[in-house]
């Protein structure tokens, strides 16, 4: 196993990190963790060199934590740096940030949490969570206490929002993106990744390979991808290969990924491609751009809706419906059935529209998905 330094934490961490969100499950039923099997395969990688575990409050309906707890008994704890996450959504006044801590500090049977996140910061959890309910002086209590050592935000919105949390806060040392070879120039992107490093934080990457839609390619993009190493091992190279990064979260869920996994980890280092591997990549990220369910580049032509409609917001959710499923969708934009019901189809946006999207088709497409 390799390590890089986390930031200005000065901690270091493996490079490949062990993500508990797609844990192995009993009949396929997301709440119902395999157990046996889920605690076998976290502490293999811990064996193996992981020394960063992730999980969060609504990871398998609540029940990830629990798990995690379990599986860093018998010392396994003191092996690892843990990490789990604040859910937003669910602070309606200061209190509650006392109340969700101590109760996962309590489902993860551990006294401090190593790494603490705010989970899937946006612009409007920013301004109507964190700052209205006073979120980070509460945390920062937390952190003279002991109860967490380290503060950052994993991330869901543009590269200018990301800027601004970032540019709000001096407190952050850390935070969690979602970054692969297509999302370059998707939520902070490439732009924020660097933005980020240059501050002092460290930086975790998420969805390197766009919640598996990478180690799987459409054959289109497959055949774009040299033979000399599988999908998922090109994937995970784009992100090692940015010496930014110290660390990629694999959401591992069988003994095979994990084996294969560790295997691309212990050659992982910045600087690993070249060139033309890169230029490769890119052109694999051209035909997914081609691909994607709906073109919408952000102009904002379309906007402001008369009927209250965020028409980029709702097909930029929309879009990660073929990567991370509606999990992903509705947590970067929970929402978003309901606002895109608001569609009175008055055709404003599609006579603006310089990508000629059908508009008012695609929002009842949606409306329908969820």
């Amino acid at each position: 196993m390799r390590y890089r330094e986390m930031g200005k934490t000065g901690v270091k961490v493996s490079v490949l990190g062990f993500g508990c969100m797609r844990l192995p499950t009993v009949d396929g039923d997301d709440s119902r963790i395999d157990e046996e099997r889920a605690i076998k395969i976290i502490r293999n990688g811990i064996d193996s060199g992981i020394n960063y575990v992730d999980t969060a409050y609504g990871y398998h309906s609540g029940n990830s934590e629990r798990l995690v707890g379990k599986a860093l008994k018998d010392g396994y704890r003191d092996k690892v740096n843990l990490a789990t996450k604040l859910p937003l959504w669910n602070i309606n006044c200061e209190e509650d940030v006392d109340r969700l801590l101590n109760e996962q500090l309590a489902k993860l049977d551990t006294d401090y949490i190593d790494f603490y996140l705010l989970h899937a910061v946006n612009n409007d959890s920013w301004e109507n969570k964190v700052l209205k309910f006073n979120v980070l002086p509460k945390l920062e209590q937390k952190l003279a206490e002991g109860k967490i050592r380290h503060l950052g935000f994993s991330f869901h919105d543009d590269l200018e929002v990301f800027k601004k949390v970032i540019d709000s806060y001096d407190g952050f040392e850390f935070c969690q993106i979602q970054f692969n070879y297509i999302d370059v120039d998707y939520q902070a992107g490439m732009e924020g990744l660097q933005y980020a490093a240059s501050k002092g934080l460290g930086v975790i990457v998420m969805e390197p390979l766009l919640g598996g839609k990478l180690a799987a390619p459409h054959e289109k993009i497959a055949e774009k991808l040299s033979k000399d190493k599988t999908p998922v091992e090109w994937a995970l190279d784009f992100v090692w290969n940015r010496p930014e990064v110290s660390m990629l979260l694999s959401g591992m869920g069988t003994e095979q990924m994990v084996e294969d996994n560790l295997g691309y980890a212990d050659k992982a280092q910045a600087g690993m491609l070249s060139g033309e591997q890169l230029d490769m990549l890119s052109q694999a990220k051209h035909i997914f751009d081609e691909m994607n369910l709906v073109p919408c580049t952000g102009c904002e032509y379309c906007m402001p809706c008369p009927s209250g409609v965020k028409i980029p917001k709702v097909f930029s959710a929309f879009n990660n419906i073929t990567t991370g499923g509606r999990r992903l969708v509705k947590e970067i934009f929970p929402d978003i059935e309901t606002n895109a019901s608001l569609c009175k189809k008055c055709g404003k946006c599609q006579n603006a529209c310089p990508q000629h999207i059908e508009i008012i088709d695609t929002l009842k497409k949606i409306i329908d998905k969820f």
